[in-house]
């Protein structure tokens, strides 16, 4: 047995648990909120002939990739910091600001990283339950806030309920928070959104100093497995960010595959709105059977089942769909390939 000591705040952190895999017999995949398409077209084409130069490191912080970035959303480069997925930039942000003695403050339930990434830095996480419809409570994370909080998460849409921080609630929170205290804005489906009520993160960054925006590659652009993400804000906190980031952590692959997709932005408007209806179809669907969701806001949709999450999800898995159960919570389902979809109502409509 190893005599090495491990530090307590690692040896207690809660385990990540991924969407199920298929194997054996068709399985439709709709646990892990990736899209059920390829990558945009030409992404492909372009990342097999960078394959040429894998003997070669890739850019140290993605400085191509950070300025078209800058660019997309009308910001300077140096307000850009590019990372291994939003999930890894967020954990260098934390990292910037906390550590033993600090307080993180974040809603739950909400992405299941969050615990993970606070124990990492050795801060003290503080929880603050949703409020009603899986809906964040801004009014409470501002309320957790205290003189030891050094950063507050907040998750639009909220993964893994769905709904979207509107504008309203969005000014009254910043409004409350100090601007002492770091506010990380997770839109990691931010591009699903059609709430017209829902929060400009980005177009608030010119009135808040404090305030970081996270976006991802992953999820509407479809390129989860190559692992890119970004943090948008103010020179001063993305130094920070990217001091404390992994060099040469975005592959040449994944940063010519991110830039290629951002030139292709009719494609993924045209992609993004197939989600979006078939997002509606599942949403209708349900609330036809008799169940009451709430307002789904990102690429997937959540069932609160309580006690009969796991049980759920052994049905849907019985009948070719992974779902992601959360044990005694809930149970999330992605927007998937329309078969998919099918099976997953053909389930729920036997457990309304």
């Amino acid at each position: 047995m190893t005599k090495v000591r491990i530090r307590p705040s690692v040896a207690k952190l809660p385990t990540y648990h991924a969407g199920g895999r298929p194997s054996g017999r068709l399985v439709y995949k709709l646990s892990s909120n990736e899209s059920p398409y390829p990558p945009l077209p030409g992404v492909i084409a372009a990342v097999t002939d960078s394959a040429v130069d894998l003997n070669r490191y890739p850019s140290m912080l993605a400085d191509e990739l950070a300025g078209a970035i800058a660019r997309l959303h009308d910001l300077e480069p140096g307000q850009v910091a590019v990372g291994a997925g939003s999930v890894a930039v967020l954990a260098h942000a934390l990292t910037a600001v906390a550590g033993e003695s600090d307080r993180v403050v974040y809603p739950w339930r909400s992405f299941e990283a969050y615990p993970i990434l606070t124990g990492v830095t050795g801060a003290e996480a503080v929880t603050v339950p949703l409020g009603p419809d899986g809906r964040l409570d801004l009014a409470g994370l501002a309320a957790a806030v205290d003189s030891r909080t050094r950063a507050v998460l907040v998750c639009t849409p909220n993964n893994p309920t769905g709904p979207a921080v509107h504008q309203d609630e969005f000014d009254r929170f910043m409004a409350a928070v100090p601007d002492s205290v770091l506010v990380v804005i997770d839109e990691a489906y931010a591009e699903f959104a059609t709430d017209p009520q829902a929060v400009d993160a980005i177009g608030a960054l010119a009135s808040h100093g404090n305030l970081v925006v996270l976006r991802t590659f992953s999820k509407a652009y479809g390129l989860a497995g190559l692992r890119v993400g970004y943090a948008l804000g103010r020179p001063r906190l993305i130094d920070a960010i990217k001091a404390v980031t992994t060099p040469f952590s975005v592959s040449s692959m994944a940063e010519l595959a991110a830039i290629t997709s951002l030139r292709l932005a009719d494609q993924l408007r045209e992609r993004v709105a197939g989600v979006v209806e078939r997002r509606a179809f599942m949403f209708e669907g349900l609330v036809a059977q008799g169940w009451h969701p709430p307002d789904p806001q990102g690429n997937f949709v959540w069932l609160d089942l309580g006690v009969d999450s796991v049980p759920f999800a052994e049905a849907c898995r019985h009948a070719g769909v992974l779902v992601r159960p959360f044990a005694n919570e809930g149970v999330r389902v992605s927007v998937g390939e329309q078969e998919g979809v099918e099976r997953f109502l053909g389930v729920a409509s036997t457990w309304v």
